[in-house]
């Protein structure tokens, strides 16, 4: 008896993505552009808001990284509460939270207003992010159409790192201070109205049991651990710091604990098991950290140092904007040909070059050549750090390994801050002689506001100093990164 085999239909090909996904996909990509412009639209402005507000020079390190902190700190939660409400809601939550928070910080009447402004953008950024790439992910079904659409994302996050300073010189050219925080507003506005049209709602149907005090006990390992390396760098070795390090590392303790008993943790830690996963996160961490420590100064140098406007200043930036943009370009034509390993390790040699120029030298085109070597070396970290995190991870884990990503990448921006900021405070002090009134050797803007001389000389000399020290430390961040990057991720293949 012959049987006849009836062939099963074949699965038919992902609808794919037509004009609606593409807009949406524009005005998804205009709130990540912003995300990360936040974080060096303010650079420019640093001198006129010391000089308005007269922070401290710890609170100048707090209104500057703050928001880097508080968006690394808040964004793995932030994507799980998507998953639960909707992560169009989310989005639309975290937008108007950013409108909200921008207006606070225009118009901060002190530098505690200002700082606490900055958290609460932060955190509506760190709504915004996991739901547009959430989004995304579910707007185009197509496997070519998506990565082509996370690529775009990609690329938007780093065009935001790279035009924020510019951003910030052509309004400051014109307006106070507080416009930079201004330029916010359309875009959030624009997604505000754009959403309900152009974008679907989307939530896991089955997302799980979310555990709040694992965020609670996250925050409460990381920002002690800041706050220790900050007083460390600013008064030496002190009980405060030893304090500060010590809560840190014994709730870092109870946060692994609490994740290891958990069915379903707020983060899996098996993922570091995973040699490739922990090195791309290292990748990220590191290497960012690297690159911020020396990009936030070099726009208070052009100014406050070399007296250039703000407008000039900005323009003076836009070879760093396109160093990372070409760099960011160029990364996956090379990533197709050579191990990412390689293509890491080599774009970090690339901005040894950079941080060793600015390190032996000074003046406004040795740091303006400086940076955009830096930055053009540092490009393939933005570009393939999460993808390779991503790609470690089990598939059923994408979206814990994205987000890690992210939070590693957030995190290394604002610790390129802490850090290396923290040791350029201290070495800045150390360069004012101990006579100088006390405004002078909490800032370089307080300083410059002061009628003596020979005091603002001695200020900008210690500011270049400064500058020159972060950039050592910045190399030093940059090589222990290639070390990682060859130790880890050598057997990873070509993507």
């Amino acid at each position: 008896m012959t049987t006849t085999r009836v062939a099963a239909p074949p699965e038919a090909a992902p609808e794919k993505a037509g004009a609606r996904q593409w807009l949406g996909l524009a005005v998804l990509l205009l709130p990540v552009t912003l995300m990360t412009a936040d974080l060096g639209v303010l650079w420019l402005a640093t001198p006129y808001l010391a000089a308005d507000l007269r922070p401290s020079g710890a609170q100048l390190l707090w209104i500057t990284d703050i928001y880097g902190f508080l968006t690394a700190a808040t964004l793995v939660v932030m994507g799980a509460l998507g998953d639960r409400l909707g992560r169009r809601r989310l989005l639309t939550a975290g937008s108007a939270g950013f409108l909200l928070a921008s207006l606070l910080a225009a118009y901060a009447p002190n530098a505690g207003t200002l700082i606490a402004a900055r958290a609460l953008l932060g955190v509506a950024g760190a709504a915004v992010l996991p739901s547009t790439l959430g989004l995304i992910s579910h707007m185009f079904a197509d496997a070519r159409q998506r990565a082509t659409a996370i690529a775009m994302w990609v690329t938007a996050l780093s065009v935001g790192l790279a035009i924020g300073p510019v951003i910030g010189g052509v309004l400051l050219a014109s307006w106070w201070w507080g416009s930079v925080f201004l330029m916010g507003l359309p875009v959030m506005l624009l997604a505000l109205l754009a959403a309900p049209v152009l974008l679907p709602e989307y939530r896991d149907p089955a997302p799980g049991r979310l555990d709040p005090a694992s965020l609670l006990l996250f925050l409460l390992a990381v920002l002690p651990l800041v706050y220790g390396v900050k007083s460390l760098a600013a008064h030496g070795p002190t009980a405060e710091a030893a304090l500060a390090f010590a809560l840190g590392a014994g709730f870092t303790v109870l946060f692994v604990r609490r994740q290891n008993r958990l069915a379903v943790p707020f983060l899996d830690l098996r993922l570091f098991r995973n040699r490739a996963f922990t090195g791309a996160l290292l990748t990220l961490l590191l290497g960012m950290t690297a690159l911020n420590g020396v990009e936030y100064l070099i726009p208070q140098y052009l100014q406050s140092v070399a007296g250039l406007p703000p407008l000039e200043a900005g323009l003076r930036l836009l070879p760093g904007a396109a160093g990372l943009i070409a760099g960011s370009q160029l990364t996956p034509f090379v990533a197709r040909r050579v191990r990412p390993a390689y293509v890491l390790a080599g774009g970090l040699l690339v901005s040894l070059a950079g941080y060793a120029v600015i390190a032996l030298s000074a003046g406004v085109t040795v740091a303006a050549l400086g940076l955009a070597v830096i930055m053009f070396g540092a490009a393939p970290i933005s570009v393939l750090g999460t993808a390779l995190a991503v790609g470690a991870a089990p598939p059923g884990k994408a979206g814990a390994a994205a987000a890690t990503g992210q939070t590693a990448y957030d995190l290394g921006l604002a610790l390129g801050i802490a850090v290396t900021g923290s040791v350029a405070v201290a070495v800045y002090r150390d360069g004012v002689p101990a006579d100088a009134p006390a405004a002078a050797r909490e800032s370089l803007g307080a300083a410059l506001t002061l009628a003596d001389d020979g005091v603002r000389a001695q200020a900008r000399e210690a500011f270049t100093t400064a500058l020159q020290s972060a950039s050592a430390l910045s190399a030093v961040f940059a090589l222990v990164t290639a070390v990682v990057v060859l130790a880890l991720l050598r057997g990873v293949p070509r993507t």
